[in-house]
């Protein structure tokens, strides 16, 4: 507006004084039926652009009336609604806290489009739907609440994740999931998402190769992370021993690295898969393999299961670990099943006195009154059985109480 008032100063200045300075303002007439009007041709054009400032000042000052006058009325209504949607928000929190899911659902959704952030709002009566199982108005909250996010899209999609693993739509959940990390791969919650998805689908390698990721973005210690990597790949030979058997087995755990090899946790779930698939003799090479490699005693009580067929190389390794680790109940024990199972009646009795000299144990008991018996020590193998049952009755009185 200044700019258009200079304008015409300029010009008016140069109107007015060009003529004065030149001596000839010349002469207008107009004549009615009247009047006659008498001016110069200077007064006429200052007249002229006069007329014409007023009105472009006129409507300049309609428009500014116009518009706020429309400010105004947009302040008034749209701020009461914008007013009772904070406090609808409030309350619904308020209800969150005590649970009242349907009354959170009712309070987010009324006014949510005059909400300060009106996707939050969606997508928390969307939480609430989903909390009391009516999964159509959940995702009816989504898509509004996808409407409205515009290019703000991933707190949506996190929801959609996370509502398609409540509903158990596990597949779509790992779709959805996938697609996040391609754009956010360390993001806390998707990571989160992500291993429910993988874990509850059985993509074991994809959690796997997730790991990393995940210990970075400090979702788990480290402890918990080692656990998750033996969970997988133990979910892995479930996966490799329902489809191929032990031959599958066998040939998957010789592609691993020496590190998962050498995971005891991971040694002893193999041995035992390979039990269930009646491997014994790879089982037997495997857990041998592992004492040699460190003494643990979840190897050790694999043995009895095992149906030995070299029971020589079995007991030349335990007796080796009981000169290297000394006498341990344990590996009595295991050396007098081993004996008791091969009909070495002397062995196993003098291993089972062993193994009881330094604990009792009800099935060491009963285990050397089998090998007494044999060795026709009638009187004795009563005393011993006796001495079991009375130990399993002490330890069920002690549970009881």
């Amino acid at each position: 507006m200044l700019k258009v008032l200079l304008l015409f100063v300029i010009l008016i200045a140069g109107i007015v004084l060009g003529p004065l300075m030149s001596g000839h303002q010349g002469y207008v007439l107009i004549q009615t039926d009247e009047h006659n009007i008498t001016t110069s041709i200077t007064g006429l054009v200052i007249i002229f652009l006069l007329l014409q400032f007023l009105l472009i000042f006129l409507g300049w000052g309609y428009r500014r009336l116009k518009r706020t006058g429309t400010s105004t009325r947009s302040w008034i209504f749209g701020g009461y609604k914008r007013h009772r949607a904070r406090s609808q928000t409030r309350q619904a929190l308020l209800k969150f806290t005590e649970g009242d899911f349907k009354q959170v659902e009712r309070l987010m959704a009324r006014n949510a489009d005059h909400a300060e952030l009106p996707v939050v709002n969606y997508l928390l009566a969307a939480e609430a739907a989903q909390r009391r199982g009516d999964y159509f108005q959940t995702h009816h909250y989504i898509a509004q609440a996808a409407e409205v996010a515009d290019k703000d899209q991933l707190p949506v999609d996190i929801s959609r994740v996370r509502v398609q693993l409540a509903q158990g739509d596990v597949h779509a959940a790992r779709k959805g999931v996938e697609k996040l990390l391609e754009h956010t791969p360390r993001h806390p919650e998707i990571l989160r998402l992500a291993e429910q998805a993988y874990s509850l689908s059985g993509a074991y390698q994809s959690l796997i190769d997730m790991l990393p990721s995940m210990l970075k973005a400090n979702l788990h210690s480290e402890e918990e992370i080692v656990k998750l990597r033996q969970q997988a790949y133990v979910g892995l030979m479930n996966q490799v021993m329902a489809g191929k058997g032990s031959t599958g087995l066998k040939v998957w755990w010789k592609d691993q690295s020496r590190k998962i090899r050498h995971d005891i946790v991971l040694q002893v779930a193999m041995a035992e898969h390979l039990i269930e698939c009646n491997d014994h003799e790879t089982a037997q090479q495997l857990i041998l393999d592992g004492l040699k490699q460190q003494y643990d005693e979840r190897l050790l009580l694999l043995i009895p299961h095992l149906k030995i067929t070299d029971a020589t190389t079995i007991q030349k390794t335990l007796s080796h670990l009981l000169k290297q680790h000394g006498a341990t109940p344990l590996l009595n024990s295991t050396l007098g099943q081993v004996a008791l199972r091969q009909g070495e009646w002397a062995n196993a009795e003098s291993a089972f006195k062993a193994a009881l000299a330094q604990r009792p144990d009800a099935h060491d008991y009963a285990w050397l009154a089998d090998a007494l018996d044999r060795l026709h020590k009638r009187e004795e193998a009563t005393q011993i059985r006796n001495k079991g049952f009375m130990l399993t009755l002490k330890r069920d009185s002690d549970v009881e109480a």
